[in-house]
């Protein structure tokens, strides 16, 4: 794929950075062996102590959130992760493409959505909505029907309602987070089902994000406001520790947001909401080494989705990136209630080599529920006292879906020195049961989103061997299995996936590794039994007589659908070296390639005329679309990369991806593959790291390589500005500049007509960002 001028400068300036990294790494066979305890580390034996005396937590993060309180600066890959193996290591000695989200990096970002937080790490992409508050995240250019495995706390979030939307979003509000974890690609096989595309772990906030070092109680108070238009954000975490084995946590958020102008000055309709979100923990430590966590979220979401009809001539109808037709779409006062309840026990001693593990039960419940407000014509429908149709129902109509999702997942590490040889085994299983459930009073929603249960469980073997700080080689294995029943039918399927990756001179400055790994996605209920009809914007234009009545065209049903596979073949790079140029400095980086095949690969194919292909699409039905898997499956391949220098005063770093992937038995591209960018990052600390000032800088070229039935992604540059200070060390003051270019931009491809001359105008419309905005907060720290 060509580059655009200013994406080749910003990659020029990550390779030079890259290649300050190569020039010391000719040290690295002489450094080896006196870093080896940078792969392996050993646990020192503590002092015999009191129970009373017992370490408050056992979380990793612990160290770094800590850190972020009290403003110290550090490199976030060398943060502690146990996403790519479930054992703990930083993540830049991680062999895998993983990156994390501070919780310093997040406090800065002043974040409305879980966006801001993302858009910047290598090979992830967001295909958000501004009336839609939800979260679609990307990896890889898979995503939808559970592709990326996200999780909270541990707790799958599975959510998904067909429409003209992503098929898989989740709903979480950025102020409660406190650390983001994300693995790129199958090699987290172990860490769940289905994710081929990759791992977005998030933790929410904890006691030790508020207390500090000494306090036993502490408090959050924090409030933002903002630009474009009426933003504004209230929040309130605290935490005590009653005493050394019991700690309580709780907070709580609000925010409110009205309608923004995206860069040309035009308002996205319904792009305001409300959203409120409280939270609450409680930690036990019945015995040394021992710690049982109790957490639950609660958040509610109250929005309209939609987009009304436009007048002629009105911006967004007739800017550069395509005409539409001006006919809108109906609107929906929606009510979206998020539950996430877990229970986790961990146990963990340094003198225990035998027994390491984490077990976690966990329940997650979706309910959104909606009423139509708005249709796209004034004509009554079938005796309705009110405009509407067949398909989205009658204005004043409800309509409702819910998912529960419960699941577990406990494993354990075993660990055995035998003479210069560290191995260590890690085993365990997961599961989870999904139950959709969905009403629409005259409408058809509740039949192109399916009721239906899901029941997916696996396990796996992990061995992790280090040798001396030489080679180290982890291998794996999982098995999958599913079953998926409803009233309609059902389906079911297993299998074993492998994973292996051999790295060379772990520790080191320069560490290579290779890998492959294979993932299994069992498909959703909604690809294996969504039918029903569809009918074209404003009612009109019946051709099609579905089982259900007449349509625009028939949704078919699939019961024969098989799971994808993912296998992809990976080689990376680790980069790292402290005391570059002064005692103080380090550059971290992080680079990869890597192709991904995936065999049976599931997309909506379309459209099937009853008579080029009368068994699949049989009479009367005229033109059907269902769930299929591709002949020849699909590719993906690409490289991504994430460097940054820091010499404490200043910083400066690059990431970037770019990718491709197509259909490999028409050899058309994806349109799930994202556009491909680079973000540059660059920042100044100033009197004593107490004020921070930064930049970030990213290019984006939109991806065309797409079927014909899409309109691409724009290029744009988007550039945001950060300045937090610590005029107190209990007080901290934030203000941001987001899209300081002004930039119309729209991140990823609208389904359209060939000739792009209806598209689909409510996804158009919404899924461009806002313009300019402007925030400023203020954060104030109670304790003792």
């Amino acid at each position: 794929m060509a580059l655009g001028g200013m994406t080749t400068r910003a990659l020029l300036l990550g390779v030079s950075i890259v290649s300050m990294g190569a020039l010391v790494s000719e040290t690295a066979l002489a450094q080896a062996a006196a870093q080896a305890g940078d792969v392996q580390p050993q646990k020192p034996k503590p002092a015999k102590k009191k129970r009373a005396a017992a370490k408050p937590a056992v979380v990793p993060a612990q160290v770094a959130s800590a850190r972020a309180q009290i403003g110290r600066p550090g490199q976030s890959l060398d943060e502690i992760t146990v996403t790519a193996s479930k054992t703990e290591e930083r993540a830049i000695d991680a062999l895998a493409p993983v990156s994390v989200v501070t919780l310093e990096q997040i406090q800065g970002r002043q974040a409305s959505t879980v966006g801001d937080l993302i858009y910047n790490v290598p090979g992830v992409w967001l295909q958000n909505r501004g009336d839609e508050p939800s979260t679609s995240i990307n990896i890889r250019g898979l995503q939808d029907f559970g592709r990326v495995a996200v999780v909270v706390d541990g707790a799958r979030q599975n959510y998904q309602r067909t429409g003209h939307f992503a098929n898989g979003s989740f709903f979480l509000n950025p102020e409660l987070i406190g650390g983001i974890d994300i693995v790129r690609g199958p090699t987290a096989n172990i860490y769940g089902s289905g994710a081929i595309g990759g791992v977005a772990s998030f933790r929410t906030k904890d006691i030790q994000d508020v207390l500090r070092p000494g306090e036993t109680w502490g408090v959050d108070v924090n409030s933002v406001i903002g630009s474009n238009a009426g933003r504004a954000l209230g929040s309130a975490f605290g935490g005590v520790r009653i005493n050394p084995n019991i700690d309580f946590f709780a907070g709580g958020t609000y925010s409110t947001q009205e309608n923004y102008r995206d860069g040309t000055g035009y308002e996205v309709a319904n792009t305001g909401n409300r959203l409120s979100s409280g939270i609450a923990k409680l930690t036990v430590r019945p015995a040394d080494g021992h710690e049982i966590k109790l957490g639950t979220v609660f958040q509610e979401n109250l929005y309209s989705v939609g987009q009304p009809a436009r007048l002629a001539g009105s911006p967004n109808s007739t800017n550069p990136n395509g005409t539409n037709n001006l006919g809108g779409t109906s609107i929906y006062a929606t009510d979206v209630k998020n539950y996430t309840t877990t229970l986790g026990w961990k146990y963990s001693q340094p003198d225990d080599k035998l027994f390491d593990w984490d077990a976690k039960i966990y329940w997650n419940r979706t309910e959104n529920d909606q009423v139509k407000t708005g249709h796209t014509s004034t004509t009554a429908f079938d005796g309705c006292r009110t405009p509407g149709n067949a398909i989205s129902g009658c204005i004043g109509d409800p309509r409702g879906y819910t998912i529960d999702t419960y699941g577990f997942d406990v494993f354990n590490t075993s660990r055995v020195d035998i003479g210069d040889w560290h191995h260590a085994f890690t085993y365990g299983a997961d599961g989870f049961r999904d139950e959709v459930s969905g009403f629409d009073k005259s409408g058809n929603s509740n039949v192109t989103t399916p009721s239906g249960t899901r029941s997916v469980f696996g396990g796996f073997g992990q061995w992790k061997v280090n040798y001396k700080s030489l080679v180290e080689v982890i291998s794996g294995i999982r098995y999958d299995n599913y079953e998926l029943s409803s009233p309609a039918g059902g389906t079911s399927g297993d299998r074993f996936s492998p994973k292996v990756t051999i790295g060379f001179l772990p520790g080191s400055i320069a560490t290579p590794y290779f890998s492959y790994a294979e993932g299994y996605r069992a498909p959703s209920i909604t690809e294996t039994l969504v039918t029903g009809r569809h009918v074209a914007a404003g009612g009109g234009g019946a051709f099609a007589v579905c089982p259900d009545g007449l349509g625009f065209f028939c949704f078919l049903p699939n019961s024969k659908l098989r799971a994808e596979t993912g296998k992809t073949m990976e080689a990376g790079l680790n980069l790292k070296k402290d005391g570059i140029f002064t005692g103080t400095d380090s550059f971290r980086g992080k680079l990869n390639v890597y192709q991904n095949n995936v065999e049976d690969y599931i997309d909506l194919v379309g459209p099937i005329t009853t008579a080029t292909n009368p068994t699949v699409c049989p009479a009367p039905m005229g033109t059907c679309y269902q769930y299929q898997n591709l002949a020849g499956g699909a590719r993906i391949q690409g490289f991504e990369m994430e460097t940054m220098y820091d010499a404490n005063s200043w910083f400066v770093g690059v990431s970037g991806s770019v990718q491709s992937g197509k259909n490999n038995a028409t050899g058309v591209g994806l349109y799930s593959i994202p556009s491909q960018k680079v973000t540059t990052t660059a920042g100044v600390r100033l009197l004593d790291n107490s004020i921070t000032m930064s930049v970030m800088w990213t290019n984006v070229q939109g991806n065309k390589d797409i079927p014909a039935s899409y309109l691409p992604a724009t290029s744009y540059d988007l550039v945001n500005l950060y300045i937090m200070a610590k005029p107190t060390k209990d007080v901290t003051l934030n203000f941001s500049v987001e899209n300081l270019l002004n930039q119309y931009y729209r991140p990823y491809a609208v389904p359209s007509s060939a000739d792009f001359t209806s598209t689909q105008n409510d996804v158009k419309w919404a899924s461009a960002g806002a313009g300019i905005v402007f925030k400023g907060g203020l954060k104030y720290h109670f304790g003792g």
